[in-house]
């Protein structure tokens, strides 16, 4: 199976052209499911039949796996197979017919103006690590882009003569993002100031760097976040995915084309996008005042 699997992994990474993200959660899901084979005595993937997995998916259920997670196992496995089918290293599909559970809707967490509005004043402007966290923060709420996306900008990515910056997304695909003039002027002074006093020794080019001067890494950035939260009067956790969260809710709620959000984003559908299209209660009475007749 090893060879399968190998096989499988270069195609991902190779033919699909998929993020490394993607890749570890298909070693994963494959993983774990190879464990089950070897529970129930089966050592080929064309060994596997429908009766297998319905107990491998009883199994999910009794460990109680939440259904997104149940959804994606099931649609790695089902990708899995129809790559060793194509290539004929198995007779058979036996996900083909499995129906993926349906997926619970969540409403993105996001961040009101005025919390926002907090978040930028805790910084200490005049310290490296201060400058640093600060054009962190304006990257991630005023463009949008992934944390992941973030900790791999280089510093010839930004042109700011046109005022955008150049993001590599899922699947490598890239794309040019705007950012607002906040942003520049905090880029500008962790550029002139904050970076070199980090850099130190270090000779790469990887825009956010950590006190070593080392490449900033997703997990740092997070630590940076919590640092920062921990410092105002706000209460609630943050992520580098809720800034992303905000970033489309604010647009939207302002009144953004959901088709210009969706390449902001880098979606690649615009149902992904559309989960962004709830309204905040102080932007629907404001709606209602606006446009109704009698309000």
């Amino acid at each position: 199976m090893e060879d399968e699997i190998r096989l499988f992994i270069e195609y991902l990474q190779i033919e699909k052209n998929s993020s490394s993200h993607t890749v570890i959660n298909y070693q994963k899901d494959i993983g774990d499911f190879v464990v089950f084979m070897k529970q129930q005595g089966l050592d080929q993937f064309a060994a596997v039949s429908y009766v297998h997995v319905r107990h491998y998916l009883t199994i999910l259920h009794e460990k109680k796996f939440a259904r997104n997670s149940v959804a994606r196992k099931i649609s790695s496995l089902r990708s899995l197979y129809r790559f060793l089918l194509r290539e004929d290293l198995v007779p058979q599909n036996p996900f083909q017919m499995t129906s993926l559970p349906r997926k619970t809707e969540r409403l993105p967490k996001f961040f009101y103006q005025e919390e926002v509005e907090e978040l930028f004043k805790v910084s200490d402007l005049h310290t490296p690590l201060g400058q640093r966290n600060q054009t962190l923060l304006e990257f991630l709420y005023g463009t949008g882009i992934r944390v992941s996306e973030c900790c791999d900008l280089n510093v010839q990515d930004i042109d700011t003569t046109i005022e955008t910056i150049l993001v590599r997304g899922k699947g490598r695909k890239e794309r040019y993002v705007p950012i607002g003039v906040y942003a520049l002027e905090a880029l500008d002074r962790y550029l002139k100031d904050g970076r070199q006093a980090l850099m130190k020794s270090q000779t790469h080019n990887k825009l956010f760097v950590n006190y070593k001067g080392d490449p900033l890494t997703t997990r740092g950035v997070r630590k940076v976040l919590q640092k920062i939260i921990k410092s105002t009067s706000l209460t609630m956790k943050i992520t580098p995915h809720m800034m992303r969260h905000t970033f489309a809710t604010h647009l939207l709620n302002e009144g953004a084309d959901l088709r210009a959000v969706q390449e902001l984003l880098g979606h690649a559908q615009l149902s992904s996008t559309q989960v962004y299209t709830h309204v905040t209660k102080d932007r629907l009475q404001q709606l209602y005042r606006s446009y109704h007749p009698r309000a």
